[in-house]
């Protein structure tokens, strides 16, 4: 196979409600998706899709989203198209030299995977290995200005039927709305927060007061750096800590479980580079008793899919942010919008990622088309 062409569609997506995190609040979804063909050993030429998933500032890692459209032009591109023989399985070991820039690669990497698994006839879950047909719909709630405005949002996902509420925190919005929620809605809920890397080590006999309310775990307290910190701090707590944006590879992953810092792991494949290294950090941690789940970072209907399936591999035990794409928006890009039924979200079976893109709510949304030269 060999790469013949790449686009870059930069998008800009109305969210159908501010998401505030400790670190931005986002009105809109900005990212691109990258638009591969391939052409197969017998001629044919198939398209195939993948998400970036950087923010648009460099606040949850150090990529951010006009960077990552530089790198994949000026940098990763120029190697992929020469390559013949391009596979999915190649792409990171072709791109080893260039440091760093998980999202940019896993973003290509993604679309060449999409359009080898349709040009092979054969569906993302299959290929991964997934055990279910069905995943639990987790949703993740971003910070509210008041406990009230917290109650009425988390009741309103309890009523859909999602099958675990995650809540953002910070300083400042914590224990009055974790508290809150649970009066509101029972020891029953499964129920989780999120920091963000928010706090400090100094924080930690506040941080135990969460062990009150019979949290599922709490993510990413300390900062990205912090797997030392972290496993001090999992001594100081009965709540599980989970990390995140400390997970950027299976090697930081093994070094996480080996420290004793990571009770549970988030697996968001942009942070880590792709869906081949997040497979391989949810057979790390399967290996050694580590429960896994699946992250979300607003994605699209492609990248929303794709987790789905990621998220149907046997270690994947806690639900994850696979939310239908009504969450987010009032209108996805793909043909069918990914929905979130009886407090599970379908597996696509189909070839590739199972779903195709609707081209014309693709232009709708489009700020930029970016035509990669070869």
């Amino acid at each position: 196979m060999k790469l013949r062409r790449l686009q870059l569609h930069l998008l800009e997506m109305p969210l159908v409600a501010p998401f505030t995190t400790s670190f931005m609040t986002q009105t809109h979804k900005r990212c691109f998706v990258v638009e591969a063909q391939l052409e197969a050993d017998d001629g044919r030429v198939v398209t195939g899709w993948g998400e970036n998933v950087a923010l648009d500032r460099p606040y949850y890692s150090p990529e951010y989203l006009d960077g990552s459209v530089d790198v994949v032009r000026k940098w990763l591109a120029p190697i992929l198209f020469g390559i013949e023989g391009i596979t999915a399985e190649t792409v990171h070991h072709h791109l080893r030299h260039i440091v760093g820039n998980p999202m940019a690669k896993a973003s290509v990497e993604m679309a060449i995977l999409d359009a080898q698994l349709r040009i092979e006839g054969r569906s993302f879950a299959s290929y991964l290995g997934a055990v279910r047909d069905t995943v639990p719909s987790g949703v993740s709630v971003g910070i509210q200005d008041s406990v009230e405005e917290t109650l009425r949002v988390v009741g309103g996902y309890v009523e859909q039927g999602y099958a675990r509420i995650k809540l953002k925190i910070r300083p400042g919005a914590d224990l009055a709305h974790v508290a809150a929620v649970r009066r509101e809605f029972g020891d029953e809920l499964p129920f989780q927060v999120d920091a963000n890397a928010a706090y400090t080590l100094a924080d930690a006999a506040h941080l135990r007061r969460l062990d009150d309310y019979r949290l599922l775990l709490i993510e990413q307290p300390l900062g990205e750096a912090d797997i030392r910190q972290h496993a001090e701090l999992a001594k100081q707590m009965q709540t599980p800590i989970c990390l995140d944006e400390s997970i950027v590879s299976a090697e930081t992953a093994a070094d996480a479980i080996s420290l004793g810092a990571a009770a549970v792991i988030n697996v968001k494949s942009g942070r880590v580079g792709g869906y081949l290294e997040a497979r391989r950090i949810h057979d790390i941690a399967r290996a050694h008793g580590i429960a896994v789940w699946c992250g979300g970072m607003l994605e699209t209907g492609i990248g929303r899919a794709a987790n789905a399936a990621l998220a149907a591999l046997p270690g994947f035990t806690l639900p994850g942010d696979i939310s239908g794409s009504d969450r987010f928006f009032t209108e996805d890009i793909i043909t069918k919008p990914i929905v979130m039924h009886d407090g599970v979200v379908d597996v696509p079976q189909g070839h590739g990622f199972g779903v195709n893109v609707d081209i014309e709510k693709l232009t709708r949304y489009r700020t930029t088309l970016v035509e990669v030269p070869r």
